[in-house]
């Protein structure tokens, strides 16, 4: 973490050197979760680099896609149920290997009141989040399904830089709330119109940017 002290810049120094000291550093794997819908949740992670998605689940398995999380980013959601001693309401995984620093909960209200910059920080990002849920409500309510899987496409190049999604068909179908036979022609609709390109558990979306 030779780099954390350039990235955190903004947090003061006593903070940073308190993360450091109390933080634990880890790196999960692609596709590996960090944070179960029901958990209690006695960290969060705090993003140093990487992409993780935060969902959740309805009893059929099926998936809604909240946001990502990137560099210089922590979870709104979790911070919200740890400081309401509550269960995880969302589930969070690693869309790429990523690397985080995991914070303590119990320290999260006295940071509150001791370090204006991590009280800025908190509150920035819920306002971020709050906001990229109001799109995603937007999403869900007014456009269509074949809008809303182009958009899922241009999110994620936005948010990540990624041109690519790795992942089966049944995947994005999870994501987007739907059937995999639905995706499958919607995407084999875009490959014949040179937007995407289509091979085993891949796709390359840079002809929609």
């Amino acid at each position: 973490m030779k780099n954390f002290n350039i990235q955190y810049h903004f947090l003061e120094k006593e903070l940073q050197e308190e993360i450091l000291e109390t933080g634990i550093h880890k790196i999960f794997k692609a596709n590996e979760t960090l944070i179960r819908e029901g958990q209690f949740i006695t960290s969060f992670p705090l993003v140093l680099k990487g992409l993780i998605r935060i969902t959740r689940n309805n009893d059929d398995g099926n998936e809604l896609l909240l946001y990502y999380l990137k560099d210089n980013e922590v979870c709104a959601m979790s911070l919200t149920c740890c400081m309401a001693h509550l269960t995880s309401n969302v589930k969070a995984v690693a869309e790429e290997d990523t690397e985080v620093i995991l914070l303590p909960v119990s320290l999260l209200d006295s940071w509150m009141c001791k370090y204006p910059s991590w009280k800025q920080f908190v509150m920035q990002t819920f306002q971020n989040r709050f906001r990229e849920m109001i799109d995603t409500v937007d999403t869900l309510a007014f456009l269509k399904l074949d809008e809303r899987l182009i958009k899922f496409f241009l999110d994620r190049h936005e948010k990540s830089g990624l041109k690519t999604f790795t992942g089966t068909h049944q995947d994005l179908a999870l994501q987007l709330n739907t059937s995999r036979e639905v995706i499958s022609r919607m995407l084999k609709k875009l490959e014949k119109e040179g937007k995407i390109q289509l091979s085993r558990n891949f796709i390359d979306f840079s002809g929609l940017l």
